[in-house]
């Protein structure tokens, strides 16, 4: 008998303009929702079938070749692609990038350790530095707690003087068969009585229960590059979280990078960005104001007529570059002050400035630029 198969955006739950972002993490909802390992025993047989049928839809729609194909032809178009009838669980997952979802699968940072063990999984935290920490490099102490492995079993979780046997369920494999559907699929699944590895402990150490780990407080000191940048990580090896077993590859710690933010500059890229406020006086007359730099003060020369929000550079008084080391810039941007309260004789000054300011002068030649436009618009009215 013919099988009709469902429309593919139908099965993701995506209309046919979905984009390319959308349509992932509908798969990724489904795919969680109808994982065999969420099915109860009466269950398993439609959660397989369901989410083989993710699977496919997926593979077709987030290809775009395969989804033009298989807009304008329907299933003719893509037929036998893929056939996810015969493949497992975890080879599924592997393909999109997924299996760190389910037990069995890698765990971030790596997959096996010594021996075919589960490496530990790692562990993040975050470095908070000063803009002088990031212009100089610097070494920061971290304390955190991890799971250790037990120091009275190894991390074996047997009792001392007794070992793991192997598990009679999957008979050292650590993955289990089972047929779905009336036979049509064979699933391949993490053992659910040794989760995978291998063995199962019949004698529990006393000091850790049986898990092989043990809770452990550690301090560490970390290098911190110059110039690094928000959000970069420091990876510190070996230093996460114990992994599965006796000689199992410990996981990593990945410091990651904040900045606090300074009162005076503000960072872009490896430049450092700093407002000076100046008065009118000092603007239009030029001369030299004193500048904040991350090693002290500086002297900048403005010239006369300096405007509004201009910007003067202090070559090499920036942030290293993390890679090729070369130092940014300071970039000093001017803001003029108006002065809120004059006294009378400044009242007075202004008053005889005013009377021989002319906008049809060279001193002032954005106003000048201004008017000009401004009689154009009104001509003729």
């Amino acid at each position: 008998m013919a099988t009709t198969k469902r429309d593919y955006y139908e099965v993701l739950s995506v209309s046919r303009t979905a984009t390319g972002e959308e349509i992932k993490r509908a798969y990724r909802k489904l795919a969680m929702k109808y994982h065999p390992d969420r099915a109860g025993a009466d269950q398993k047989a439609e959660y397989e079938v369901h989410f083989k049928e993710c699977a496919e839809a997926y593979e077709v729609l987030s290809d775009d070749t395969k989804r033009q194909r298989y807009d304008q032809y329907g299933h003719a178009g893509v037929g036998g692609q893929h056939d996810f009838s015969h493949m497992d669980v975890g080879d599924i997952f592997s393909m999109f990038g997924l299996d760190e979802l389910f037990g069995g699968g890698r765990r971030r940072g790596g997959g096996g350790g010594a021996g075919g063990r589960p490496r530990g999984f790692d562990l993040e935290t975050q470095v908070e530095l000063t803009l002088n920490e990031i212009a100089n490099g610097t070494e920061k102490t971290i304390e955190f707690e991890r799971q250790d492995a037990c120091e009275n079993c190894k991390g074996s979780g047997a009792r001392p003087g007794s070992s793991p046997i192997v598990c009679p369920q999957c008979g050292g494999q650590g993955r289990v068969a089972q047929q779905g559907f009336g036979g049509m699929f064979r699933m391949v699944t993490t053992c659910p009585n040794c989760r995978g590895k291998g063995s199962v402990v019949k004698e529990h150490c006393v000091a850790c229960a049986g898990s092989g780990k043990k809770q452990k407080h550690r301090v560490v000191n970390v290098k911190i590059p110059a110039g690094v940048h928000e959000g970069q990580a420091v990876r510190v090896a070996g230093e996460g979280e114990a992994g599965d077993g006796p000689n199992a590859q410990p996981g990593d710690l990945h410091c990651y990078i904040a900045i606090k933010p300074h009162p005076i500059f503000t960072r872009h890229n490896n430049d450092l960005v700093c407002q000076v406020p100046v008065s009118f006086a000092q603007a239009a007359l030029g001369g030299k104001i004193e500048v904040p730099t991350l090693k002290g003060r500086e002297q900048l020369d403005i010239p006369g007529g300096t405007q509004h929000g201009e910007v003067f550079k202090l070559k090499g008084k920036g942030l290293p570059d993390i890679r090729s080391h070369r130092t940014g810039d300071e970039l000093v941007q001017i803001l003029i002050e108006i002065p809120k309260k004059l006294t009378d004789r400044q009242k007075q000054l202004l008053k005889e400035f005013s009377e021989h300011d002319s906008a049809d002068g060279d001193h002032l030649p954005q106003r000048k630029g201004f008017l000009d436009k401004l009689k154009e618009v009104f001509k003729g009215e």
